[in-house]
């Protein structure tokens, strides 16, 4: 699992987004939904994060939050900071929902690439018509030079005669192609970051390839940030820079994506590399797995969220405290009480966890 940014020298670059104790709760008849808990993470620019974890983690959620679109009903504090280079950075949590501001940054300095794009187009307008929506609201009024943006996206994306696929309505496309489209609409605008949640889950193994590739080339021409949102494993060593990992709504584990799997820290993280499948298995040998389900996270417990699957749990001290994400060594921080550094940012005697 090659990682192309990982051949390049480490450059200083600036923070684009600083996500700061996000926290996103969701009030139902059974109680309160905590989706996203704490969570903190920072996108320099020009750079990739990766956010993994199984379905029900909150990884979808936190990114909707970046752009305010969770659920209405949602509550949510913390600090979302988007950075500009010629004036302070502005509060997304802060913003009103019909605030200039937040109009200007969705699709305009911030955009999204969903997971299954046959859900995000609109079938009954043709994917030009989409397209030059947004070209119209965030680069030009003007219809013949939003017509010929419109075209360069396309022929950008890889789309075969772009002038007739603009003609086209969603359902004429294949997956492949749809996405290749949801990509151009997201792109259009020139954002500064995008956010991809898995966008080639649908997709079979070749079209996925050029989807990430086309990603890849795409930042580099344009320059600009990305959070990749996956539950694939091998799909965001290919992509990301660094690696956050999300149990129940908090970040577990947060590094470098070469520390991160060639050192994995936390024990969800390596159940979450074990369960991959290798070459060299024996046939009929069954996949290792993680035991249990992502608990739901309903008025939860205070203590660590992976106590009831953990392998290595501590009882007495994982299900009677939360553990706070610290450096456990530099640069790698994990959220687990098996490393002293944990024990005493939460403050609990040394030898309370029987660390080793």
């Amino acid at each position: 699992m090659s990682n192309p940014h990982t051949s390049a020298p480490e450059t200083a670059t600036r923070p684009l987004v600083e996500v700061k104790n996000l926290r996103v709760v969701l009030p139902l008849i059974e109680g309160n939904l905590t989706a996203s808990d704490g969570v903190s993470f920072t996108i320099p620019e020009g750079k990739t994060l990766g956010l993994v974890g199984e379905s029900g983690c909150g990884k979808t959620i936190t990114a909707q939050s970046i752009l305010k679109i969770a659920p209405r009903n949602s509550r949510t504090s913390g600090e979302i900071l988007l950075h500009y280079p010629d004036r302070p950075p502005v509060d997304i949590v802060s913003l009103g929902p019909k605030d200039d501001e937040l109009l200007s940054i969705r699709g305009g300095e911030a955009a999204m690439i969903f997971q299954e794009p046959m859900t995000s187009f609109s079938p009954v307008h043709s994917i030009g018509n989409q397209l030059l929506e947004t070209i119209y609201l965030h680069r030009t009024r003007d219809k013949a030079k939003a017509h010929e943006i419109a075209v360069a996206m396309l022929q950008k994306v890889g789309i075969a005669d772009p002038a007739a696929a603009l003609r086209k309505y969603p359902h004429e496309f294949s997956g492949g192609m749809r996405q290749r489209a949801m990509i151009a609409m997201a792109l259009a605008s020139q954002p500064r970051l995008l956010i991809a949640d898995e966008p080639t889950t649908a997709l079979d193994v070749t079209v996925q390839a050029q989807v990430l590739r086309l990603m890849r080339d795409l930042q580099r021409d344009q320059g600009m940030a990305i959070l990749y949102i996956s539950h694939d494993l091998g799909v965001i060593a290919r992509m990301a820079d660094e690696v956050a990992v999300m149990y129940m709504g908090s970040i577990v584990e947060y590094a470098a994506v070469r520390d991160l799997f060639h050192a994995p820290k936390h024990p969800y993280t390596k159940g979450l590399m074990a369960s991959v499948p290798r070459i060299g298995k024996k046939s009929g040998e069954p996949l290792e797995s993680i035991k249990g389900n992502v608990p739901v996270p309903i008025n939860k417990p205070v203590a660590c969220g992976f106590f009831p699957r953990c392998p290595v749990a501590i009882a007495g001290v994982c299900d009677k405290a939360v553990p706070p994400l610290v450096d456990v060594t530099p640069g790698h921080r994990s959220a687990c009480f098996l490393y002293p550094e944990v024990v005493a940012a939460a403050g609990l005697p040394q030898g309370a966890a029987n660390v080793h």
